[in-house]
């Protein structure tokens, strides 16, 4: 049975992943998704709009590299195709057409039908690219930003990490910060997404206390992209940090599984998001060391750990010293030496 605080850590923060995809009580107005070619951000913002269609939230899809509309979105909007203001304001037209609906609820005291109490929990702004935003508009990235999220609306945007370059204002104030920092200085939820191929790799190089590999652009191998096992169909590691109001950061390791195509089609919502240590082949490695030596997992070491019969023999006819003292009666901690013809007698020492 695992320990209390353990117990305590796994059930809150198990609560806290759930509330965060779900996008309850606005727990997240800025949700910031890092990815990269080993590891695409696209499964975590289809579990994003498959809980968002099931809560009856309105979704709005702001694309930079999307040519067509995803199904699960609500209201599409083609930002590569048009200029930032045009889009920006057909974007916060969007934003508040929706909100103004439901601003001013009637005071009146009637009886009003169980099914006309249900209120629309709100929209998702989502941006499946930030990067060319921020090579462009990095002085304005901020307040761009801002003026989307709302107490009705939360903002999920992705940036891939793998495409390095210096923005315009960067180039200008040799200062200012990098558009990455800007990010994550704004965010409020930071996820990083890493294949789990390559993170049960590298666990079970640190169990062998072998060097972590790498993978793909960081093999610094000439015309090596992708490394084995990048955008596996067993799933995503999610890397989150949370920042609560108070300041304070939760930071946790989950394991996202594939999409069920039965759940995405029903639009039902079940909770299938478990700790990355809870992950039956991330446990694994952890069972196979802790098995006590003998029989199989003998054959991994190169040096006998158990004894054999005459050995055991041996060391059980040993005589201790002490045995001896225990016959004597009484006589205390007396010590018994037997000399040999190899030793030296002082008679100073003898006498003290």
């Amino acid at each position: 049975m695992a320990p209390p605080n353990l117990q305590h850590r796994r059930t809150h923060n198990l609560l806290l992943i759930s509330k965060l995809l779900n996008q309850r009580d606005a727990s997240s107005p800025f949700t910031l998704v890092l990815d990269s070619l080993e590891q695409s951000g696209r499964p975590l913002l289809a579990e994003y709009l498959r809980r968002a269609n099931a809560s009856n939230v309105k979704t709005i899809f702001v694309s930079f590299e999307t040519l067509r509309k995803p199904r699960a979105v609500d209201l599409f909007v083609s930002a590569w195709s048009q200029s930032l203001q045009a889009w920006q304001k057909e974007v916060m037209s969007l934003t508040k057409a929706h909100s103004s609906q439901r601003e001013h609820p009637p005071f009146r005291t009637m009886r009003v039908p169980p099914d006309m109490l249900i209120v629309q929990a709100g929209k998702l702004l989502v941006f499946d690219s930030l990067n060319s935003l921020a090579a462009t508009e990095s002085a304005n990235l901020p307040a761009l930003l801002s003026s989307f999220i709302s107490p009705t609306t939360s903002l999920l945007a992705v940036y891939h990490t793998d495409i390095h370059g210096r923005s315009s204002h960067s180039q200008e104030n040799a200062y200012a910060p990098a558009p990455l920092t800007l990010l994550k200085y704004l965010a409020t939820t930071i996820f990083t997404t890493h294949s789990l191929h390559h993170v049960l790799a590298r666990k079970a190089a640190r169990e062998r206390s072998h060097v972590e590999p790498s993978f793909g652009l960081e093999e610094g191998i000439e015309g090596v992209l992708q490394g084995l096992g990048a955008n596996g169909t067993n799933g995503v590691v999610l890397e989150m940090e949370h920042r609560r109001k108070s300041g304070r950061g939760v930071r946790e390791w989950y394991s996202l599984p594939p999409s069920d195509s039965t759940s995405v089609a029903t639009g039902k919502t079940r909770e299938n998001v478990i700790l990355l240590e809870d992950h039956p082949d991330y446990r694994s490695s952890d069972a196979t060391l802790a098995e006590p030596p003998g029989g199989e997992a003998e054959a991994q070491y190169t040096f006998e750990l158990g004894l054999t019969e005459k050995q055991r023999q041996d060391r059980e006819g040993v005589v201790l010293p002490y045995f001896d003292a225990q016959k004597g009666g009484g006589e205390g901690g007396r010590i018994l030496y037997d000399m040999g013809s190899e030793d030296d007698f002082d008679e100073e020492e003898d006498e003290i």
